[in-house]
């Protein structure tokens, strides 16, 4: 096994595939967000047992999903 080649012997680069991230991103923040309604429904439980940070879990991929998109659109002009 070798762990170079020479040029010569290098196959051409594939093309990139396009994809749409936006629908990845957009699906994950619908998750996040019917994951924050679960734990506002179900929050004095959730307090009671000790567990709040749930609710800032949901809260935390909410804002990262919204920078992502953000991110997006600025790496798209």
């Amino acid at each position: 096994m070798r762990l170079w080649l020479k040029d010569s012997e290098r196959r051409a680069d594939p093309t990139p595939v396009t994809t749409d991230d936006r629908t990845a991103i957009l699906i994950g923040i619908a998750l996040w967000i019917v994951g924050l309604a679960v734990v506002a429904v179900f929050a004095d439980p959730i307090t009671a047992a000790g567990e709040g940070w749930w609710l800032w879990a949901c809260i935390a991929g909410l804002a990262l999903g919204l920078i992502a998109l953000l991110y997006l659109r600025v790496r798209h002009r």
